[in-house]
């Protein structure tokens, strides 16, 4: 199995602190690179965690405020620096076409490599013979997405039963755990009467936004959901003022959704590190498995 890595690269929301940037999570698996967000201080947190921008093939926004795409311009001109070739890939939802064409003329410098950009519009945007990444509508006031990335199910051999029907290692178990029929000694085989399923892994990210049945729907059983939670319960007009979701509302999805752990990201500045765990206990009156996210703290599924 391939390691799952997430590296939570800016965990605070529209104003920064020392200790807790701007939004943006690094996401590594097998030999794929790619971030969830990029507000500013994004390349320094990539060098603090010791990530190299250069081997980043796709950038995805959740929305056009600026503490979630600010970081873009300072990026795409430090990767230029460094000699990037290869193309980036930037999705993003509705305003992308006005926005990314800005980013890429600010400053004067010589482009060595293409910035392609599209839509983020609901339903699968990248995939690749291991998994997808999709976009889903959340709720922010403004046009707003969330991600989802779902690791493709695998196949374990089940060698036993294979001895026993004597099918000889080799290109027939290839096409077994492709998901393919074969056809031994004049009888169909499937791969459901010697393999195993093992259902891939699927980690959720919200970005800002209200508590909505779109992320539960996108969430359903995930292994991990990363959720908004700007505030604390006691100022929820405060939240549903501005469009962001409490702590204990996170939980409230966690729970709906079946997820297996919940994240929680996006913080306002008027709680300092030490009073996180006050938005902690919140989540916890709806959901059990929950974690506080911090700059440059890694998850390893």
């Amino acid at each position: 199995m391939q390691d799952l890595e997430i590296t939570f690269l800016g965990t605070g929301s529209a104003v920064p602190l020392p200790n807790r940037g701007h939004p943006s999570i690094h996401l590594r698996y097998s030999g794929y690179r790619f971030l969830w967000d990029c507000g500013e201080g994004t390349q320094v947190q990539l060098r603090r965690a010791k990530l190299s921008s250069l081997k980043i093939s796709h950038v995805f926004i959740t929305h056009w405020h600026g503490d979630h795409f600010l970081g873009l311009p300072g990026l795409i001109q430090s990767m230029n620096l460094e000699g990037r070739t290869k193309s980036l890939v930037v999705f993003g939802p509705k305003g992308i076409d006005e926005f990314m064409p800005r980013i890429l003329e600010l400053g004067y410098y010589d482009k060595t490599y293409e910035v392609e950009y599209w839509e983020a519009k609901p339903g699968i945007l990248w995939e690749t013979e291991e998994f997808t990444v999709s976009a889903f509508p959340v709720e922010h006031g403004t046009p707003a997405v969330g991600y989802v990335f779902q690791e493709k199910p695998k196949r374990k051999m089940l060698e036993d039963k294979l001895r026993e029907l004597g099918i000889p290692r080799g290109p027939l178990w290839g096409e077994l755990q492709r998901g393919n029929e074969i056809e031994w000694e004049g009888k169909i085989i499937g791969p459901e009467q010697v393999t195993l399923e093992i259902p891939g892994r699927k980690i959720v990210y919200t970005g800002d936004t209200r508590p909505c049945e779109a992320t539960i729907e996108a969430a359903k059983d995930a292994d991990l959901l990363i959720h908004d939670a700007t505030f604390s319960h006691d100022v929820l007009e405060r939240a549903k003022e501005t469009w962001h979701s409490t702590a204990r509302e996170a939980g409230r999805i966690a729970r709906e959704a079946g997820v297996k752990q919940l994240v929680l990201t996006g913080f306002s500045k008027r709680y300092k590190d030490e009073e996180l765990v006050k938005l902690w206990e919140e989540a916890r009156k709806e959901f059990d498995n929950v974690v506080i996210a911090r700059d440059l703290e890694k998850v390893v599924l």
